[in-house]
């Protein structure tokens, strides 16, 4: 069974005629109601020369006000057709500015047809490589170069010729494979839906046909993969519900849950006319397991447990969403389907110049850019290369924070370094090591600008700790960027990876059974709390010191504050680099109060 909605994508640089492209397909097709294409003979763009009677073609696919007024595609809109075959045909009518990449980009990631036009009067530009790039990164299945506009050129063989090689370098650069290339006229309707006479020179098939011929490929190399949507339950029943992703399944298989790893076999497959012996790519199934194994809404129920190998390390390409870049070493919560884990970007290996392919090494992501990164997640998670299924090769990042989406990837592939590293237990635990100093092991992070007397406090409470009897350590910022983080600078990113490595090194100190205090600046509130993230719930008292800034400039122990007013120092906290105030503390110092009153309130929550 292959399935009955195509997903068709129009891109193109800014007036290449996509919004009028669509247009004529959905009326040439009656897919657009009749008052519909009567508004579009009556309304106009500002500037318009359309003649009055006749449809603006391209407003039946813009669907924001913003865009009617300024005369450009902003948002990708959504327009539905049907096939002579009976199958949907959703457009999507992607933005052509290079502000709006992200969204080409998403919608780009779902499309089974791309359509890149280009304006014959104009030739290849920017743009279009750029969206043939993203086609190629996305797996768009097929891809139509339409050369447009072609009634401007006299319908000339030449200009279509010449357009055609130029085009082909970049075709053979991106690997795309089922490519077709097609000169039309969007507004005069040459070779849309219906062939034209005014090239007798071109004798390949419409751009309709083009479309209605295409066939869904399959996911490659899986043996049968669905995902739980529900858990149906009835009178002495149970079954789990959801739609076959890729491959097929038959009664008697032998199958896997994951992340449990269950074993069970398919008893039965139900459906809504009944029961059937095989099921196979979008069929919407239940299946009975024998025995009833502990399933819930998001496992993965695979066919053969080598289609489903869970990895906690991947190489993934990630198109950047968000004003704010994506740098390493900070952490980003990774979605994929119902599943989600606290990820880590270890490292940005290079991102990719979309008009050219060229890979530029990289230490952080802006807005609109892809790069080939490397994750690390919390938890294992099944995900396949994009390239074998997008269903299971996609996945999203989103700001712990804010929950705001700020990435879309696909993976490339798992790294192998996951399945050669396996953690270590060993018989002495961190309760025995802690019980033996007669403490509870704890870190205490101290964060706050400089001079707010974060050190200084440090400094009391480890002596106050050992006069106590207790086992206690500090990591002073200062002193770890002598050694352990000497190369580290005070951009975003190096104070992310700061950050990360002062807490790994906590929790090695907490799991020796120490009382770890901390005092570095840490400026950035997604940081601290991944941080936090890392130890278990009572084991991490963030303790933000709250000093007016006027007076850690008035202390300024270090000089920076004067190295800073002098230009010497561009990125310092509070000054040049803001600090990000925390959001929910578990207490909060007056720096201005005696040092020993400070210690005294860490010391009541610690005891």
């Amino acid at each position: 069974m292959s399935s009955s909605v195509i997903r068709l994508l129009t891109c193109g640089s800014v007036d290449d005629g996509k919004s009028t492209l669509i247009g004529r397909l959905l009326v040439e097709t009656d897919s657009v109601p009749h008052d519909t294409v009567g508004a579009a003979r009556k309304t106009r763009r500002t500037g318009s020369t359309i003649p009055a009677g006749e449809i603006d073609f391209s407003l039946l696919t813009d669907g924001l006000e913003a865009e009617r007024e300024q005369g450009i595609t902003i948002d990708v809109a959504y327009r539905s057709m049907s096939l002579l075959d009976g199958k949907r045909l959703i457009i999507g009518d992607a933005p052509g500015h290079e502000q709006y990449t992200r969204n080409m980009v998403v919608a780009a990631s779902r499309a089974d047809i791309a359509l890149v036009l280009i304006d014959a009067t104009k030739g290849v530009r920017t743009q279009t490589l750029r969206h043939l790039t993203i086609c190629s990164l996305m797996e768009v299945s097929r891809v139509v170069i339409v050369i447009n506009k072609l009634d401007a050129m006299g319908f000339s063989q030449n200009t279509f010729d010449e357009i055609s090689a130029e085009i082909d370098k970049a075709v053979q650069r991106l690997s795309l494979k089922d490519v077709h290339v097609v000169p039309v006229s969007a507004l005069a309707g040459d070779n849309v839906v219906f062939a034209t006479a005014n090239m007798p020179w071109y004798s390949g098939p419409t751009l309709h046909d083009i479309i209605q011929s295409w066939v869904s490929p399959k996911d490659l190399d899986i043996a049968g993969l669905m995902r739980i949507q529900m858990i149906a339950r009835a009178d002495n029943f149970r079954g789990v519900s959801g739609t076959v992703r890729a491959g097929s399944f038959n009664t008697g298989d032998q199958v896997t849950i994951y992340p449990s790893n269950q074993k069970a076999s398919i008893s039965r497959i139900v459906t809504f006319d009944g029961d059937i012996t095989e099921a196979h790519d979008f069929d919407a199934v239940t299946f009975v397991l024998e025995p009833e194994v502990d399933a819930t809404r998001g496992d993965i129920i695979a066919k053969d447990a080598t289609d489903l190998v869970p990895s906690n390390r991947f190489a993934a390409h990630v198109v950047w969403l968000n004003e704010d870049a994506l740098i390493h070493s900070r952490s980003y919560l990774l979605i994929s389907g119902p599943t989600s884990s606290p990820a880590l970007i270890s490292k940005i290996k290079h991102k990719v110049d979309v008009n050219s392919g060229e890979h530029i090494a990289s230490d952080a992501l802006k807005m609109n850019e892809i790069g080939l990164v490397e994750i690390a997640t919390d938890i294992p998670m099944v995900l396949q290369p994009y390239s074998q299924s997008r269903e299971f090769g996609n996945f999203i990042l989103v700001d712990r924070l804010t929950l705001k989406t700020v990435g879309a990837g696909m993976i490339q592939h798992s790294l192998r370094r996951s399945s050669n590293i396996v953690h270590q237990d060993y018989e002495v635990t961190k309760e025995v090591r802690s019980s033996q100093k007669n403490q509870k092991s704890r870190v205490v992070w101290l964060t706050g600008l400089s001079g707010s007397g974060k050190s200084t406090i440090a400094n009391q409470l480890e002596k106050r700790l050992l006069a106590l009897g207790s086992h206690a350590y500090v990591l002073d910022g200062d002193n770890l960027r002598l050694g352990l983080n000497m190369d580290l600078g005070f951009t975003p990113e190096d104070r992310a990876e700061n950050v990360r490595r002062v807490s790994e090194v906590a929790k090695l100190m907490v799991d020796a059974g120490l009382i770890v205090i901390t005092a570095l600046v840490s400026p950035f509130e997604v940081d601290r709390q991944r941080a936090k993230s890392i130890f278990d719930s009572t084991e991490f008292l963030e303790v933000f010191v709250d000093t007016p800034i006027d007076i850690c400039r008035e202390r300024d122990p270090k000089g920076l504050y004067k190295k800073s007013a002098a230009g010497k120092i561009p990125n310092f906290t509070g000054v040049g680099q803001d600090y990000e105030r925390p959001v929910s503390p578990d207490l909060i110092l007056d720096g201005t109060l005696p040092i020993n009153e400070n210690v005294d309130r860490i010391l009541k929550e610690l005891m």
